[in-house]
């Protein structure tokens, strides 16, 4: 079974309104759904993009394939860029516990010298 992440269009007429949902391949646009991880309102200004991205993450590790817009929006809510990360293509610099203790001594070291010239 061929899953894929998809947007299902909702609203009336002229006024359309998308949930990103997860389905079968095989299916309809508008038909049966397995789970629904977003929606997506293209008229708000500026447009609404909720996507839960702990949901979309766990399905694109099973394997979902997104569509291009689909896609487009998981950047937007940075659940493809995390995914990315989970797997390795992108690589980041973690910075330690220690590295950002000694950053905040400086900094507080910093304030009370400016504090003592005044």
């Amino acid at each position: 079974m061929a899953v894929k992440m998809r947007l299902m269009r909702m609203g009336k007429k002229k006024q359309p309104v998308y949930r990103v949902v997860v389905v079968d391949g095989r299916s309809p646009r508008d038909g049966r759904y397995i789970e629904q991880i977003g929606r997506y309102d293209p008229l708000q200004e500026p447009s609404l993009v909720e996507i839960d991205n702990e949901k979309a993450t766990d399905w694109l590790s099973k394997g979902a394939q997104p569509t291009e817009a689909v896609e487009k929006l998981l950047n937007i809510s940075g659940a493809m860029t995390s995914m990315k990360v989970k797997t390795g293509q992108i690589h980041t610099v973690g910075t330690s516990d220690a590295t950002e203790e000694a950053v905040d001594a400086t900094s507080e070291e910093e304030a009370d010298a400016t504090s003592e010239e005044e």
